[in-house]
């Protein structure tokens, strides 16, 4: 074994030594700022969503998952659960403002998917003349790959998650409480009734 594949298992033995103390920096960062472990958890089951999709893509692409790759799929999973923190803190921000749980999901999501999706759209075009080269090649593409399929399917998979939505939902629609108003709609947006 020598050159380059000898320097690329060196570089991932280090990466994978740091990933314990930057895997408990993530986490204590995120429970500083959401606050809850249902949150947390949530946020972290959303950054798998990439690895398919990139893995796919770099399959496609004929591609070799090396060490930049690896860097790509991490840089992935940060992008994506940074997109989660957004959605749940607007759906927090929602219910405090007198949303039920049902309409804050869903007004959120509808709110902030363009926000979402123009800065994973910009990331993808930014990568684009990486991917021609040889060495970033691997790492723009996952992150191209990535962003790509699990930016749509984090707004699909994290309001069909949130803890309770659906219980949440059903009795919405069975019996809405007693003396409620039912809010009204002001330039597509919901707006709790008065």
């Amino acid at each position: 074994m020598g050159g380059s594949i000898e320097e690329s298992s060196k570089a991932n033995t280090a990466l994978f030594k740091i990933f314990p103390v930057m895997f408990l920096v993530m986490l204590t960062l995120l429970m500083i700022q959401l606050q809850s472990f249902s949150k947390l958890f949530l946020v972290f089951s959303t950054a798998p969503l990439g690895l398919i999709v990139a893995t796919g893509f770099l399959l496609v692409f004929n591609a070799p998952f090396g060490f930049t790759a690896l860097l790509g799929l991490i840089a992935l999973s940060g992008m994506i659960m940074r997109n989660t923190v957004i959605l749940v803190d607007q759906i927090d921000e929602d219910m405090r403002s007198g949303f039920s749980q049902w309409e804050a999901i869903v007004e959120s999501t509808i709110r902030r998917s363009r926000p979402v999706v123009l800065t994973a759209l910009a990331a993808i075009l930014a990568m684009v003349p990486l991917s021609r080269s040889v060495f970033w090649g691997p790492m723009a593409i996952t992150l191209m790959g990535g962003l790509l399929v699990a930016t749509i399917l984090t707004l699909l998979f994290l309001p069909a998650s949130k803890p309770d939505s659906i219980v949440s939902l059903r009795s919405e629609l069975v019996e809405p409480p007693t003396g409620a108003t039912k809010p009204h709609q002001t330039g597509g947006l919901l707006v709790p009734g008065e």
